[in-house]
């Protein structure tokens, strides 16, 4: 059984207007709400329209705080793909949160377990997470939770697998070996604790992991299928992430038959 929202659009850069319709309306209702932010290539397009939203005045982060899903153990502070500093590109240097008020796991730190607890609680101190923004991998992993994750985990260190560093190879000048072997990231767990979770995928290469996360049996093996367990989940794709979907035509009848005042 779907239990899921799936939201199928024409194009990669109408999953951004859709998940930024959703945050919006987000902070129109709480300008101090929480917003998880995520890295990689699927986020951008949310990012970019954000930051027209912020531009145009019609949304506001000042009193917005927000936290990392993941980052790199051992990359320099000035890295450009520590990802502190992505963020702070793709996103905090393009809208008007402060950067004080964005916050991530510490992937330098001497003790890295005390690091991921110091970082659950500063989540919790927060009050949570509103509304996380997700990715998915083409191996089904959401954060940098990999296949074989405990569907319970917590922040923690992991091991990148292969793929995930191939995938990722492309931004540190195509080089594998560039790649770091290690990262902290929001455990599982911690991932489905946020009130809303929104998650969003183009391109192909990303249609069978979207199938799987849709309309496959929850496994750890495919971890992003574990938000068929959270009461407000979220999936904006684009056609071709979409192409593989048994049930595609049912998912465009409900939601173009879905109330307006119901929103995301």
């Amino acid at each position: 059984m779907v239990t899921v929202e799936v939201i199928i659009v024409p194009t990669p850069a109408e999953t951004g207007a859709v998940a930024a319709d959703a945050i919006e309306a987000l902070y129109r209702d709480r300008p101090d709400a929480v917003l998880g932010v995520a890295t990689g290539s699927s986020p951008l397009a949310i990012y970019a329209e954000l930051a027209h939203r912020v531009s145009d005045g019609r949304l506001n982060l000042t009193r917005a705080t927000a936290f990392l899903l993941d980052e790199y153990v051992g990359l320099p502070t000035e890295h450009p793909e520590r990802y502190r500093n992505v963020v702070e590109r793709d996103f905090v240097a393009r809208v008007d949160i402060p950067t004080a008020s964005v916050h991530g796991p510490d992937g330098r730190a001497d003790d890295l377990p005390a690091a991921c607890t110091a970082y659950e609680d500063a989540i919790m101190d927060a009050g949570g997470v509103d509304l996380q923004i997700l990715g998915v991998g083409t191996d089904g992993h959401i954060a940098f939770n990999e296949p074989g994750s405990s569907l319970a985990s917590r922040t923690r260190i992991k091991t990148l697998t292969s793929q995930t560093r191939r995938d990722n190879a492309r931004f540190f000048g195509d080089d594998v070996e560039a790649v770091p072997r290690h990262c902290l990231t929001q455990g599982i767990a911690t991932i489905m604790a946020a009130r809303h979770l929104v998650l969003v995928a183009s391109g192909r290469g990303k249609a069978e992991a979207v199938h799987q996360l849709v309309e496959g049996p929850i496994s750890a093996m495919w971890p992003a299928t574990i938000l068929q367990m959270h009461p407000r989940a979220t999936v904006v794709v684009d056609a071709a992430a979409a192409s593989r979907l048994a049930l595609a035509g049912y998912y465009a009848e409900t939601y173009a038959a879905k109330p307006t005042w119901q929103g995301l």
